[in-house]
């Protein structure tokens, strides 16, 4: 095979897989920074004291760190629900290892913890998981049709 249809063909792989190529922005469960933090849900320097949600959805964030077990027990259980509720509500994680300060803004002290947020009104903490994956899914289900969809 000659160089141009080696060329012709890596080009048109290439544009091929980007069509079914997942931007973070389409994952189910997006991963937050500090900074998309500000964007996404609030700025907590611009507002320290008063809650101003910015999303336009309902959301969960997902306080979590990669070695904690309860914590991989919940990522599929929030990563099907996502999907279920896609369009209703969105679901977002924040490594509390990599964003400490996110962490201490709220006093995050056990993981995981979930920070469910209605499209107005206050928002709503809770930690930890049940004690079968059935018992956290239904938990987890309540908690988005009595807090985020009511």
């Amino acid at each position: 095979m000659n160089k141009l249809k080696v060329v012709f063909l890596l080009a048109l792989l290439i544009s091929y897989s980007s069509l079914f190529a997942v931007t973070p922005e389409d994952a189910a469960i997006q991963k937050l920074t500090k900074a998309d933090f500000y964007q996404k849900i609030m700025n907590l320097e611009k507002n320290p004291t008063e809650w101003k949600y910015s999303g336009n959805l309902p959301c969960i964030v997902d306080f979590y760190a990669d070695w904690c077990g309860p914590c991989r027990t919940a990522s599929p259980i929030l990563e099907e629900l996502a999907q279920k509720y896609k369009g209703q509500i969105v679901v977002y994680k924040v490594n509390t290892d990599n964003e400490k300060e996110l962490a201490r803004a709220f006093n995050i002290q056990g993981i995981p913890a979930f920070l469910w947020i209605p499209k107005s009104g206050k928002p709503t903490m809770s930690s930890g998981i049940a004690s079968s994956k059935e018992e956290t899914k239904a938990m987890f289900e309540k908690m988005i049709k009595e807090i985020l969809l009511k």
